[in-house]
């Protein structure tokens, strides 16, 4: 893209536009822009621990939708609030996901 658009576009979409997204734990999470309007990761639940705001694109205008995995990397929920996911639903959900991975740390508040 950047021999099309020049280093100053092609770096200005790479800002606006990313591939991925780096979770504060965890490998990056690529971005999927099939529907642009929605842009979408699947990233594991314990990897976004510690994360308060909601992650998004295009200089935060565009919030993206999350698909939250397990351990075992099947989907859990989809969420595009992650804030209202911590203080709304994660109880029910972590309860059931220290029920079936025992071993993984599960805290009460995680986006602390």
């Amino acid at each position: 893209m950047q021999s099309v658009l020049g280093w100053d576009k092609s770096s200005q979409v790479d800002r606006l536009a990313p591939r991925s997204f780096q979770p504060p734990k965890g490998r990056p999470a690529e971005i999927n822009y099939a529907d642009p309007t929605v842009p979408t990761i699947s990233v594991r639940v314990q990897h976004l621990f510690g994360v308060a705001k909601h992650p998004c694109v295009l200089d935060g205008r565009v919030p993206l939708r999350i698909q939250l995995l397990s351990p075992a990397d099947r989907p859990i929920q989809v969420t595009a609030d992650l804030p209202g996911f911590w203080s709304g639903s994660w109880a029910d959900v972590r309860k059931d996901m220290a029920g079936r991975y025992p071993k993984h740390d599960w805290p009460v508040n995680p986006n602390a």
